[in-house]
């Protein structure tokens, strides 16, 4: 039996934009089968289309095996940070953590996240499996207004320049 969502109401937009990511827990998880963020963000787009179309609650949510243990922290304002090629690209806000048994009678849990992707400062990451966490002083920083240039910069350019150190 599927256990009730463990999540926190939504801040206010201005709150929200108040609060450091500095003081917050995320996950870092790869994005296995995109090439781009563009890529994720179609994905993303065509699951809430679907989900649309059949009249299910139309949210983004990610399964993976492991639940989190520290899910108040995350539920703080955290991200899931994902791994795009090689480097850490973008980010989405974490809105639940939903734990549950499949008909299998595994454990699993769906990361409930909104549906929008932030860029974030390129930054190299080796693989891993599953998640990991990823505490204030390793997150990259989103990718804001005094970083316009960089941010219009084909994904593809930003991720080279990244490599060779030169953002």
């Amino acid at each position: 039996m599927a256990k009730a969502p463990k999540s926190k109401p939504p801040l206010d937009a201005q709150e929200d934009d108040d609060l450091p990511l500095s003081g917050r827990l995320h996950l870092l998880k790869l994005c296995v089968g995109a090439d781009s963020i563009r890529d994720q963000e179609e994905w993303i787009e065509h699951i809430l289309a679907e989900k649309a179309k059949r009249g299910l609650p139309v949210e983004q949510a990610h399964t993976t095996r492991m639940v989190p243990k520290r899910i108040d922290e995350l539920l703080d304002g955290g991200s899931l940070f994902w791994v795009i090629k090689g480097q850490i690209a973008a980010r989405q806000k974490l809105l639940a953590i939903c734990p549950f048994i499949d008909k299998e009678g595994i454990s699993r849990c769906n990361l409930v996240l909104e549906p929008i992707m932030i860029p974030v400062h390129p930054r190299p990451c080796r693989p891993f499996q599953g998640w990991r966490y990823l505490k204030a002083p390793d997150q990259p920083p989103d990718m804001t207004s005094g970083s316009q240039d960089i941010a219009n910069m084909p994904e593809d350019l930003r991720r080279q320049l990244s490599e060779l150190g030169l953002l």
